[in-house]
């Protein structure tokens, strides 16, 4: 994934979120629906979050150190990570709490008018929101589906801001059809049926979210075609003969570790194995660009040193 791609979703998103969020609340003071005041909580959670997201790239830019020779690549998977926390403590929880308070304490919903025009606003700017992120998205997907994608993307931003967006809108529809049922039947406590599935619509993106960038945190390795991609280049060329075993790991999003014992001929003097060493690092960068740090350990081959076939 292109981290201008990445970037391009998340103010798009950010710039959609702060204006929902400001309108929201002042609805929420005209009507005192609790499921607009869920819905501002929850469109200001994710504004916290898509900052979150531009903090974890500026940072994760950071040049290598001695204390950190790998460099900062994997902070963007901790700052996702961190968005997680937040759309569950600050969105889900606080939702959960209203809906529950509204359902013990009901009170009716003033100028539903209000209420009405700014859910259907705030629907209009997350439907732009929304395109933008599946545009950016549809372009560095391939064939995958979104499932897939969600799953195996080793860059987090855009993964999270499709996730965001589409639990904005679902909320926001959600909102709707309480806030209609409240005023259509009388009954308020619709309204807080309404926040309350947001609580639980929350909870759920932010335990996908949280799942899928703690896997990352861990380290994922490479996806099964570059680790493909990895070997014929290895042996594409006279110096390595077989790949006796390989490993590899996300250090970054863009940044890929690469570590082999390749078998090399017997008789190979000590020059001709370096040549051939630099050679096949060429050739892995050219198959894989983002193989960007390598490490092969030259060995003679023997059918017991096997331990994982490639």
């Amino acid at each position: 994934m292109s981290a201008a791609g990445g970037t391009k979703a998340i103010v798009a998103a950010l710039i959609a979120n702060v204006s929902i969020a400001v309108a929201k609340f002042v609805a929420f003071l005209i009507t005192s629906s609790s499921s607009m005041l869920a819905e501002s909580i929850h469109s200001l959670a994710d504004s916290g979050n898509q900052v979150l997201l531009l903090v974890g790239g500026k940072r994760a830019a950071r040049e290598r150190t001695p204390q950190h020779p790998f460099g900062y690549g994997r902070e963007r998977y901790f700052y996702a990570f961190v968005v997680a926390v937040v759309l569950f403590t600050v969105g889900s929880l606080f939702s959960l709490y209203e809906g529950f308070q509204k359902l013990t304490s009901p009170h009716p919903i003033g100028t539903p008018v209000v209420a009405f025009a700014v859910l259907i606003f705030a629907i209009i700017a997350e439907i732009f929101s929304f395109r933008t992120a599946i545009r950016e998205a549809n372009a560095v997907r391939g064939k995958q589906s979104w499932v897939q994608f969600i799953r195996r993307s080793k860059s987090p931003e855009l993964p999270v801001i499709v996730l965001e967006d589409l639990g904005a809108l679902v909320g926001l529809i959600l909102a709707l059809f309480g806030v209609t049922m409240a005023v259509v039947t009388g009954d308020s406590t619709w309204d807080a049926y309404g926040t309350l599935s947001i609580g639980v619509l929350l909870a759920i993106i932010a335990v996908i979210l949280a799942v899928e960038t703690k896997s990352l945190l861990i380290g994922e390795g490479a996806d099964p075609e570059a680790e493909r991609q990895i070997v014929e280049a290895l042996t594409g060329g006279p110096e390595v003969s077989k790949v006796i075993h390989l490993r590899t790991l996300h250090i970054g999003p863009e940044e890929l570790l690469v570590a082999a014992k390749i078998a090399i001929e017997h008789d190979d003097t000590a020059e001709e194995i370096a040549r051939g060493i630099d050679a096949a690092e060429q050739r892995v960068r050219a198959a894989v660009p983002i193989a960007r740090v390598i490490y092969l350990e030259p060995d003679i081959y023997q059918r017991q040193q096997v331990q994982d076939p490639v």
